[in-house]
């Protein structure tokens, strides 16, 4: 069977972990079908596109894929007004093109704040018993900065001491997170988890792939 083809365009280099997040999905609708998902890697470029249109159009060129995952952290905008900045860079860009938004609260390291296993896993210390005081589903998107919350929380897991935690470097531990998940239905409770399933079904139905 020939595998649907993706690519993702995200916010920044770290944001690539959401792949992982986005083939659980797919393979929750498709499951009887191959995946074949791409980063639009722009590190290599001397001067990469930075407007959204302009990455939207190189994607397309570089990376020849049945379907776009967009991805923009809501940050201080709201859940509508990304998914309005991603239509007018579509349009913008005058591709014709299936596409998905994808747009965490307020950023994608809250999609991250739901395993605490995956977190000790990430940290380098499995076995770790501090507690980490992830937060309740009901308050993670309203968690003004989960970025930090998340650095924070995987320095605690690692229960380093003062000297050696100087070294340590959440943010090199982050994509590890998900290496250590496999099921990601808790996002479900997640408001803006909901809306991207809602945008994903309904742009696999548009393309006949679901019913």
């Amino acid at each position: 069977m020939k595998p649907l083809t993706y690519t993702l365009i995200t916010d920044g280099s770290s944001d690539a972990v959401l792949m992982r997040i986005v083939d659980w999905l797919l393979r929750q609708h498709l499951p009887d079908m191959p995946i074949a998902g791409e980063w639009a890697d722009f590190r290599q470029f001397r001067t990469p596109p930075k407007n959204l249109d302009d990455r939207i159009t190189q994607t397309i060129a570089l990376y020849p894929c049945e379907v776009l995952f967009i991805h923009r952290d809501a940050e201080t905008k709201t859940i509508d007004d990304r998914r309005d900045e991603i239509d007018r860079a579509i349009r913008q860009a005058n591709v014709n093109h299936p596409y998905i938004c994808v747009v965490p609260v307020r950023m994608q390291e809250a999609w991250l704040l739901l395993d605490e296993t995956a977190i000790r896993w990430a940290a380098g210390n499995p076995n770790g018993k501090r507690a980490l005081d992830l937060p309740n589903y009901s308050h993670i998107e309203a968690i003004p900065d989960p970025k930090e919350l998340l650095y924070d929380t995987l320095k605690t897991a690692s229960e380093l001491g003062r000297k050696r935690l100087k070294k340590f470097r959440p943010n090199q531990r982050i994509h590890r997170i998900t290496d250590y998940i496999e099921d990601y239905s808790a996002l479900r409770n997640l408001s803006a988890f909901e809306i991207f399933e809602d945008g994903l079904i309904n742009t696999l139905s548009q393309m006949e792939l679901i019913s």
